[in-house]
């Protein structure tokens, strides 16, 4: 990824103050999950290295020169998926793509964000720029066009079922290219039409294979698992942290998450989350109260928090690696090879390993939730030297009594939509497409289970921090000391009754704006 000072691609005025960002050129590299998202965070302006540049043009070239054989070539003169033995006529290859478009867009729902249409396109430049999907080059630099100018195509949310391509998602992603569907501009949600015309722009007649080179291919799924994907690092360093919060509020003993003990595990990153308890309770005395157990066996949600929050990490890791894996490669069907001239149809257009990924990644977030929850219960049991509920006065105050059930139906409807989406398959295209992934359900279900994991923490962080302010003879870590000073600027001690829904929406706040720093400075 090469970022340069700002260029001008065209003559064309973009919106105002778009000329000021500077430029990130597309190139062969591999690009991260976290270098992804931050592209479609940040919005800089797009363009093509020239060897990328060169790459497109020589594969639109090949598409425009075999386009006028008399051959079989899926897409280009034939119909989609179970007509594909249908043949076009060379006079209306140009109107098939056209049709194939708004044909497709059959999505429905809520809009997703626009940073997700952004990871989709950028997600989609990458498997445009290896040149084997028969895209012109014209085509592409209209899509950097409209990213340049903050035009964002306007995406709903479902419809994919995350094989044959993501080809709802996909065509609404792609209809602005040719003058229809709507766009995301200055915040609001507008006609493509208009748009377009704004920035002096006419609607592209696409040429053989475009329409289906914007469908095919997966990359609206794996838009979702980008932005899942760092979403859930930061949680789970978080999670760290309201752990080494509720261990000293409690009075845990400092046996588990000694290095000696690590040593003997062959899982690094059950080590990696020891160190960081070493890290966040140095310098506390939760050991050494009277409330902790004198035969120091916390309960599982304590004592095994290397080992869960290790397993999930594991989980992390293996998804991670597994979703840039597919956004760097390429995801179209059929694919065309220049230089060997060959049309080579398969099946990288099928979600399965973004699909199994995300579910996984669901499953763990689930159980770094639920053991969370667990951590919560257990500050609220009237234990370790614990008021019941953590209630100044238990009985006329309920304290955080009711927080914990907040917590527990979070928990109950994230072991639900755990259950894994691509189990499934229903069969499409008169059973062409008789497996498909559903990978898009999988990225919906994880989206929630986040969403809740969020929230289950924010309480194990207000039931923690509670914990610390009732336990008088606690001298907190370092860390815990200046977390809870910012934490308390936000959130007051609960001294008496107040409605509890406010400060669980402060403590969730508070962890959104810190969680990316906490996870940046674990390990």
């Amino acid at each position: 990824m090469t970022t340069t000072e700002p260029t001008h691609r065209t003559g064309r005025a973009p919106h105002a103050g778009s000329e000021d960002r500077p430029t990130v050129e597309i190139t062969f590299e591999r690009y991260t999950v976290e270098e992804l998202y931050r592209i479609a965070v940040t919005a800089p302006r797009l363009a093509l290295a020239p060897d990328v540049a060169a790459k497109i043009e020589a594969g639109g070239r090949y598409i425009e020169r075999i386009s006028g054989e008399d051959r079989h070539i899926y897409g280009v003169n034939t119909g989609f998926g179970s007509l594909c033995e249908t043949r076009i006529d060379p006079a209306e290859m140009v109107d098939l793509q056209h049709k194939h478009l708004v044909s497709h867009a059959c999505g429905v729902g809520d809009l997703v964000p626009e940073r997700i249409s952004r990871l989709a396109m950028l997600v989609k430049l990458l498997t445009f720029r290896a040149g084997y999907s028969g895209i012109t080059l014209e085509t592409v630099e209209r899509l950097l066009e409209l990213w340049n100018a903050d035009v964002i195509p306007a995406v709903p949310k479902k419809g994919s079922v995350g094989a044959s391509g993501d080809l709802a998602p996909l065509a609404h992603l792609a209809l602005p290219v040719i003058g229809l569907g709507r766009v995301h501009v200055r915040g609001e949600v507008v006609e493509a039409a208009g748009a377009l015309a704004e920035l002096g722009l006419q609607p592209l007649r696409l040429r053989p294979k475009e329409g289906l080179a914007l469908t095919n291919g997966v990359q609206y799924i794996n838009a979702l698992a980008v932005d899942s994907v760092v979403r859930c690092g930061e949680l789970i360093g978080s999670a760290d942290l309201t752990a080494s919060l509720s261990i000293q509020g409690f009075s845990c003993a400092d046996t588990f998450y000694q290095r000696i003990l690590h040593e003997t595990s062959l899982h690094p990153e059950r080590g990696a989350v020891a160190a960081n308890l070493r890290n966040l309770l140095e310098g506390s005395n939760h050991h050494t109260l009277p409330g902790c157990n004198i035969a120091q066996e916390d309960p599982y949600s304590f004592r095994c928090v290397p080992q869960v929050h290790g397993a999930v990490r594991q989980t992390y890791a293996h998804v991670r690696t597994v979703i840039e894996q597919e956004c760097n490669s390429v995801s179209d069907n059929p694919l065309f090879f220049p230089e060997h001239d060959r049309v080579i149809l398969g099946g990288n257009l099928h979600g399965e390993s973004t699909a199994f990924a995300l579910d996984f990644l669901a499953i763990a977030m689930s159980e770094l939730a639920n053991i969370a929850e667990r951590r919560t219960y257990q500050l609220l049991s009237g234990q370790h030297g614990l008021p019941d509920f953590l209630a100044p006065r238990p009985g006329l105050d309920s304290g955080l009594m009711v927080a914990q059930y907040t917590s527990a139906a979070l928990v109950n409807e994230n072991k639900v939509l755990a259950t894994p989406a691509s189990i499934d398959t229903i069969p499409t295209c008169q059973l062409q497409e008789d497996h498909v992934s559903m990978g898009a359900t999988s990225a919906y279900k994880l989206d929630t289970i986040l969403d809740n994991c969020e929230y289950v923490l924010a309480i194990e962080l207000l039931a923690a921090a509670q914990a610390i302010d009732l336990n008088e003879e606690l001298r907190t870590s370092e860390w815990a000391a200046r977390v809870l000073r910012e934490f308390r600027a936000r959130v007051p001690r609960l001294d008496e009754d107040r409605q509890t829904s406010i400060d669980i929406e402060r403590s969730r706040d508070h962890l959104r704006t810190h969680r990316a720093a906490w996870a940046a400075a674990l390990a």
